[in-house]
């Protein structure tokens, strides 16, 4: 006799509802394609990179735009990820009527979650029609900047090392040192 592996795939709406229930507790997670993932703690390093980067973004921000910290971006139907910076624009009511669903930049800090950030988040970035997404990749200490996306897929990958400036396409004038984005080891 055979047995049917049956996997549910949660719409946003539905993960919405069961945050709000208190489903998930005090445990982080976010929904990537339908599944919810429980996100990785994150280390004294990955938090360093996480503040050097917000300032640097800050700083480069368009006018009319605000850097969201770890907060839900509503990128597609069955996607609530929550990138660990975005360039969104700028609402005085906080979002209240739903989250961002689109953004002039999306940055990941990876080191743990390299393989994640890369193989599951980034599809869905590239879907959502994200322009530019970085990885700042913490393993290697280099940033990855991805750009153009098309069918899910970005067609441009660029890397830049500790010597080298990366400017957003969003302000491209505001070029900002990786080795700033960087903590030492």
């Amino acid at each position: 006799m055979a047995t049917a592996s049956v996997i549910h795939r949660w719409s946003r709406e539905e993960y919405e509802q069961m945050a709000e229930a208190g489903v998930f507790g005090d445990r982080r997670v976010e929904l990537v394609e339908g599944t919810v993932y429980d996100m990785t703690p994150q280390s004294r390093r990955h938090a360093a990179a996480l503040r050097r980067t917000r300032r640097a973004l800050e700083a480069a921000c368009p006018e009319g735009w605000e850097v969201d910290v770890q907060m839900p971006f509503g990128a597609s139907g069955d996607s609530l990820p929550e990138p660990d910076l975005a360039i969104v624009p700028d609402d005085p009511a906080g979002h209240a009527d739903g989250h961002p669903r689109t953004a002039a930049l999306i940055v990941e800090i990876s080191d743990s979650s390299l393989r994640y950030d890369r193989e599951q988040k980034l599809p869905v970035y590239a879907w959502a029609g994200i322009r530019e997404t970085w990885l700042v990749n913490l393993v290697q200490d280099l940033v990855e900047v991805y750009r153009d996306p098309v069918d899910g897929v970005y067609r441009v990958r660029l890397t830049f090392g500790p010597g080298e400036r990366v400017a957003p396409l969003c302000r491209p004038e505001a070029a900002v040192a990786v080795a700033g984005l960087l903590p030492p080891r």
